[in-house]
């Protein structure tokens, strides 16, 4: 079959200045897509320095139980929702829980002024302390990446369990360092070099006994 030039340039010529312009720049945003998409994973890839183990707290404020358990504890695992978003399973190392606090004059005087007791005024109410482990996070000139979100103080996550969903703000992020994997997990404090260890008895509990007493 002979191709036709004289054919090519009468369908060519019947095509408006308006329609090469539509096709030019379908063309070139289709160009600019693939050499953006290709500069973005090179530079995301190369943002990641190293994938290691990290350990979080989370902080529960008001949590509202009547049970005389925690629902949380130590060895247990937990279900986290970072941003509204699933991710995972992960470890618990640590729970600490207490009742709401009042500040109130020292009946004993001394040197402090001023001392905490139980605020008899929100029973039932608790204030939590929850520390995770995930060892899979991503390590990178931002800080640590954890379900494709950066784990900063702050964050809003939620908790979930068998018997809970309670929302809570990252609190703490650490970097759990090579020997300290081996053995009780701990988070290394910068300031005044607390650690955070992994309790699996002592473990405070909700006394719903004295709750009840508070509120008559």
């Amino acid at each position: 079959m002979k191709f036709d030039f004289d054919d090519l340039k009468n369908t060519l010529s019947e095509v408006s200045l308006v329609d090469w312009i539509i096709v030019g720049g379908i063309a070139v945003a289709l160009l600019v897509g693939i050499l953006t998409f290709a500069h973005f994973r090179g530079t995301a890839d190369r943002q990641i320095e190293a994938q290691t183990t990290i350990g979080f707290q989370v902080f529960l404020r008001g949590v509202t139980l009547t049970g005389n358990t925690s629902p949380i504890n130590p060895g247990e695992q937990t279900f986290i929702t970072i941003r509204n978003v699933p991710y995972t399973n992960l470890q618990v190392i640590d729970a600490k829980i207490d009742t709401k606090k009042a500040v109130m004059p020292n009946p004993k005087g001394g040197k402090e002024p001023f001392v905490l007791v139980d605020d008899a005024s929100q029973a039932f109410l608790y204030d939590m302390i929850v520390t995770l482990i995930d060892k899979n996070a991503k390590i990178t000139k931002d800080g640590a990446v954890v379900g494709g979100n950066k784990i900063k103080i702050g964050l809003p996550v939620t908790l979930e369990g068998p018997s809970y969903k309670l929302n809570g703000t990252v609190s703490d992020v650490r970097v759990i360092q090579p020997q300290q994997q081996n053995g009780q997990q701990n988070l290394d404090h910068d300031h005044g070099h607390q650690h955070t260890e992994t309790q699996t008895q002592g473990q405070p509990q909700p006394d719903v006994n004295k709750q009840e007493q508070n509120m008559g």
